[in-house]
């Protein structure tokens, strides 16, 4: 692979772990969960994995946009992550049971990612058009 930029490397990087990781966060839901979790905490579950996956392509998406010029799509990338991390993350702890005050960290997530697409717009607004 030619050499690229740290911004892209870092994307690429955190878009292959949660899309892996997301698969198998699905796949260990829909079998070895299944029999275990009520319908609610499957739903909480498939939520989390949703959120991931997408948010996994977005960074994809910023991993082929990035140049070393490009440093508006940084803000981006981190807010995507921390709202994979604590977003998906709090609903997966909360699905396997966690206290229900946990929940109380989603909705920061949430506004991670909220950030992150703003970030995005920024990013793009100010582009250069040829």
């Amino acid at each position: 692979m030619n050499e690229i930029s740290p911004l892209r490397r870092r994307a690429g990087i955190a878009a292959s772990l949660f899309a892996g990781s997301a698969v198998l966060a699905g796949a260990f839901g829909a079998h070895a969960l299944r029999d275990r979790l009520g319908a609610e905490s499957m739903a909480i579950w498939h939520t989390a994995v949703d959120y991931q996956f997408w948010h996994a392509l977005a960074l994809l998406g910023i991993a082929c946009l990035a140049q070393s010029s490009n440093r508006g799509l940084r803000p981006a990338l981190w807010a995507f992550v921390a709202g994979v991390l604590i977003f998906s993350g709090s609903l997966y702890a909360l699905a396997l049971g966690a206290p229900r005050w946990i929940g109380m960290l989603t909705p920061f997530g949430g506004l991670a990612f909220i950030i992150g697409w703003c970030c995005l717009l920024i990013a793009f607004a100010k582009a250069r058009s040829d």
